[in-house]
């Protein structure tokens, strides 16, 4: 049992990073994903997951895996079908239809009456806007039809470690939260208000306003989580000579204008109108970690020092860094099942965060008011 007693199920769990957000404070009851690479790599770093974690296809469960009522579901459901680089299918494509695999497991508990008292489903944010709205109208009417009052966060895990990654957190609850828990805030991004105003009059009276306060200003940059010059594997003077043909004149101006100390700076290769490009970024922090098998291609860094410009892929365990796993993390063996692993978690101080500034105190504010 957990130290205060809150329990929770992990959906879409990958390698546990959401339950290394929630702490110590939670006991996990439940977790499941379908991947290998993922629950195994969840097996490696947590001993009693022999005793919840089920691997398989979230449709083919049923009421009966999931044990007694908890406080929590956390689902961090497949986002291909929303993100930039997919398809846009939204709801009703063939990944992202896994949510509602999950959400007839939440309706049947609902019918036991054993649903869990709050919800978290995590996404891009592409989610807020797809299919014109459509889809978010759908996500929250299957939440107010089983008894939810709810609303969203964008939260970019940039400001807890040095990667640009933006997610939507949609927070439900059966019970009323604590006045000190509902306002403004700056995770209510024009994003998330536009997708609230755009709720039909229905769904508006299901809306709740979070509050969340702003974390503290980071104090880390990309160069800070790297693995020493001498430990990784840099890539040839040609390669590295291609890679800077393919910046547009003024990425590589930016890059000339770095300075003359050690600038690292992180790089995405796409395609512009059809045409290869190298895209850089200066600002300390790395782009949104992928999967391998993403809609772009590995993340790749551009070390200039001393008059010298060397490139390397990133390392899974700096992605691991990235995603704010510590170095015990046990990863896949192997740089792409790591960078698997990584690229499709959630950052893990971005949950802390979201844990102790709302889902805890919400927790506890409920169970006062039941008292």
């Amino acid at each position: 049992m957990s130290r205060n007693g809150l329990t929770f199920y992990e959906f879409f769990a990958g390698g546990g990073m959401a339950r290394l957000g929630l702490g110590a404070g939670w006991a996990c009851a439940f977790a499941n994903d379908f991947d290998r690479v993922k629950a195994a790599a969840y097996r490696a770093n947590f001993a009693d997951a022999v005793h919840h974690l089920r691997q398989g296809d979230v449709w083919g469960l049923t009421p009966e895996t999931l044990p007694g009522r908890a406080d929590l579901a956390w689902a961090s459901s497949p986002c291909q079908d929303f993100s930039l680089a997919g398809a846009r299918a939204g709801l009703g494509g063939g990944r992202s239809s896994a949510f509602f695999g999950f959400w007839s497991l939440m309706r049947a508990l609902n019918a036991e009456g054993r649903a869990p008292r709050t919800v978290v489903v995590e996404n891009v944010v592409g989610l807020l806007t797809s299919h014109g709205g459509a889809d978010f109208t759908a996500l929250a009417q299957a939440l107010a039809d089983e008894g939810y009052r709810f609303g969203a966060l964008e939260i970019d895990a940039a400001a807890f470690t040095p990667q640009s990654r933006p997610r939507v957190f949609i927070v439900a609850t059966r019970e009323p939260p604590p006045a000190v828990l509902i306002g403004t805030g700056p995770f209510q991004t024009p994003a998330v208000l536009a997708a609230r105003d755009r709720l039909p009059a229905g769904l508006r009276s299901h809306w709740i306003d979070w509050r969340l306060p702003p974390p503290p200003a980071r104090n880390t940059a990309l160069a800070d989580l790297l693995e020493p010059d001498d430990a990784v594997a840099w890539r040839s003077e040609a390669q590295t000579g291609a890679l800077l043909a393919q910046m547009a004149p003024l990425h590589r101006r930016r890059l000339d204008a770095a300075g003359p100390g050690r600038c690292v700076a992180a790089v995405f290769r796409r395609t512009r109108a059809g045409v290869p490009r190298a895209e850089i970024r200066l600002d300390g922090a790395a782009g949104c970690l992928r999967t391998p098998r993403g809609g772009s291609s590995r993340q790749m860094l551009i070390v200039a020092e001393g008059g010298q410009i060397r490139s390397r892929l990133l390392t899974g365990r700096e992605g691991a860094r990235l995603m704010g796993l510590a170095d015990d993390y046990i990863l896949p063996p192997s740089q792409t099942g790591a960078l698997q692993v990584v690229g499709d978690g959630v950052a893990v101080p971005v949950v802390r965060w979201l844990a102790e500034h709302l889902l805890e105190p919400l927790l506890a504010g409920s169970a006062r008011a039941a008292a």
